[in-house]
């Protein structure tokens, strides 16, 4: 199971608590590879790892869930994010 993105770009433009992120924040909490028109990912296919959800799952997180679990505690985090800046 691929996670289902939804391409909002909120997760991109909250990197600051994220210390393997930091050369990449614009300084405002806003990753500087994040094309804003589009919200995609100007590195896309060479991405960090932490920013890839299956790399993450396989790498480290394997063993304590399931795929399925995975994907959905991350789709979990999303929708708590999407809820906190689009309820304004």
């Amino acid at each position: 199971m691929l996670f289902p993105c939804t391409q909002c770009g909120l997760c991109c433009k909250n990197i600051s608590n994220i210390k393997e992120l930091a050369s990449f924040d614009l300084g405002n909490g806003v990753c500087k590879f994040l094309d804003l028109k589009t919200n995609k990912c100007k590195i896309y296919e060479q991405r960090p790892d932490v920013c890839d959800v299956g790399f993450m799952y396989k790498k480290f997180f394997k063993k304590y869930y399931s795929e399925d679990e995975f994907i959905h505690i991350n789709m979990q985090a999303c929708q708590k994010l999407q809820d906190k800046f689009n309820k304004n």
